[in-house]
């Protein structure tokens, strides 16, 4: 009976048990099948009703249902945008806003590169109506003949009541020297006061410690010029009571010579125009004020005179 028992336990022990198929995977595949199988036959009842419809009259069922759906649909249609309209609108707000935004930023960029251009032609108008005024200043009969003109350009401005000086872009190396004339095609600027290589420095004609020989060009009335009471005004100053000024005499440069001594301006350039003159029992000489030809505080270029025959050049 023990043996019969052992062979039993043996015989189970030895022989392979049978395994079962997972319940799960079968499932899944079979479902996975079915899916197939209907995206099949949707596709392909897709297809057929895609066919017949093109193929059929326009009063055909398939045609007939298209319009019976879009009628039946179309109430829904016209609720959906009229709850999305507010929504369109909010966006084109948006979007409108932004694109105005843009186009604004690229009209200004516009308008600064046009306002730049115009700048830049005013000043080289200005710049070009400036030389052709130099040069036919130059050409003209009364220009200095004794003196070559070197234009150039105002490149510092320190005006005060008590000091009044410009730096101009031009100092030796092109001849020029201290007690240098200094003019414009409109008048007499001042004399350079100080000068290096390439820069010197100008004291105006409105400086306290200038002046210059004066004459009335209608009447020949002899005086000095220097600087007025006010900040860019002139004075006429020593014309005895014997000569004759009159309002609006045109006043201009008179050259000097005393021995070795003699005038650095030359005779001839206008100053300016006698603005008011008086004069009473006891005054010994005429009270003269003349407004300046040159407008001094708006200076850009000036002519030095240089003269020909300088010793040492």
């Amino acid at each position: 009976m023990q043996h019969r028992n052992r062979s039993a336990r043996i015989a189970v022990l030895g022989s392979p048990a049978p395994r079962s198929r997972p319940a799960g995977l079968s499932s899944r595949n079979a479902t996975a099948v079915k899916r197939r199988v209907v995206a099949g036959v949707l596709v392909l009842l897709s297809l057929v009703l895609i066919t017949v419809y093109f193929r059929e009259p326009a009063g055909g069922g398939l045609h007939s249902v298209q319009s019976t759906g879009a009628t039946i649909l179309r109430p829904f249609e016209v609720g959906a945008n009229r709850v999305a309209a507010p929504f369109r609108d909010v966006y084109g707000w948006f979007s409108g806003l932004i694109h105005a935004k843009s186009e604004n930023a690229r009209l200004r960029r516009q308008v600064d590169i046009l306002t730049q251009r115009v700048i830049r032609n005013t000043n080289a108008a200005e710049e070009n109506a400036s030389l052709r005024s130099q040069l036919h200043f130059v050409g003209l009969p009364r220009f200095p003949q004794d003196f070559d003109p070197v234009a150039t350009e105002v490149i510092t401005r320190a005006p005060s009541e008590f000091q009044q000086q410009i730096g101009i872009a031009a100092g030796k190396s092109r001849g020029i020297r201290v007690d240098d004339p200094v003019v414009t095609a409109d008048g007499l600027v001042g004399k350079i006061s100080a000068v290096a290589d390439d820069q010197a420095q100008v004291t105006l004609l409105t400086d306290p410690s200038s002046s210059v020989s004066a004459l009335d060009l209608e009447t020949k009335a002899t005086g000095i010029v220097g600087h007025g009471q006010a900040p860019g005004t002139l004075t006429l100053l020593r014309v005895q009571k014997a000569q004759t000024l009159n309002p609006r005499d045109t006043i201009v440069t008179q050259h000097w010579k005393f021995g070795d001594l003699t005038s650095v301006y030359p005779a001839g350039i206008p100053i300016g125009y006698i603005s008011g003159a008086s004069n009473t029992e006891v005054d010994l000489y005429w009270q003269a004020q003349v407004s300046p030809r040159v407008h001094f505080d708006s200076l850009d270029k000036v002519i030095v005179l240089v003269p020909k025959k300088r010793l040492g050049r």
